[in-house]
C-alpha cells in the first residue's frame, strides 16, 4: 500500500460529528470528494446543473423526492441524481450518508440559502 493509501471507516467518522446538513470531507479520489453528511428534516429544492451527485445511505432512511416521484433508500442503497434534476432530500429519522461529487460542488445547488455550507475536511 503507498504512503498515501489511507483506509476511512465510515463509522468512526460519523462518531467525530453530530451537526446535521453539514458536509464533512473524509477522502478525496482525483477532483472528487467523498463526503459524509447527518440529516434530519427536509432540505431545500435544488440542482446540480454540471454534476450528477452520488447518495448513498449509511444509516436511517432517505426520500429523495424528485419533481416525477420520490426514491426512498435505505442502509446500503445509492441513488445518482443526475446533473440538472431538481430534487430534495427528506429524512424523517436521523440519517447518515455518503456523497460523492465533484470537489467544490455546493451543498445547495442553485438553490442559495441559508442551508448553503461548504464542505469541511474531517481530520
Amino acid at each position: 500500500m503507498s504512503k498515501s493509501a489511507v483506509s476511512v471507516n465510515l463509522a468512526e467518522k460519523l462518531s467525530q460529528f453530530s451537526e446535521l446538513w453539514s458536509q464533512k470531507t473524509v477522502a478525496v479520489i482525483n477532483d472528487y470528494e467523498v463526503k459524509l453528511a447527518k440529516l434530519k428534516g427536509e432540505f431545500v429544492w435544488h440542482t446540480h446543473e454540471d454534476t450528477d451527485e452520488l447518495l448513498l445511505v449509511v444509516s436511517g432512511r432517505l426520500t429523495i423526492q424528485l419533481r416525477d416521484g420520490d426514491v426512498v433508500l435505505e442502509p446500503g442503497e445509492l441513488f445518482v441524481v443526475p446533473r440538472g434534476v431538481e430534487h430534495c432530500t427528506v429524512a424523517d429519522e436521523e440519517t447518515a450518508i455518503m456523497l460523492l461529487e465533484p470537489a467544490g460542488t455546493i451543498n445547495t445547488g442553485n438553490a442559495g440559502g441559508s442551508m448553503t455550507k461548504a464542505a469541511e475536511r474531517l481530520g
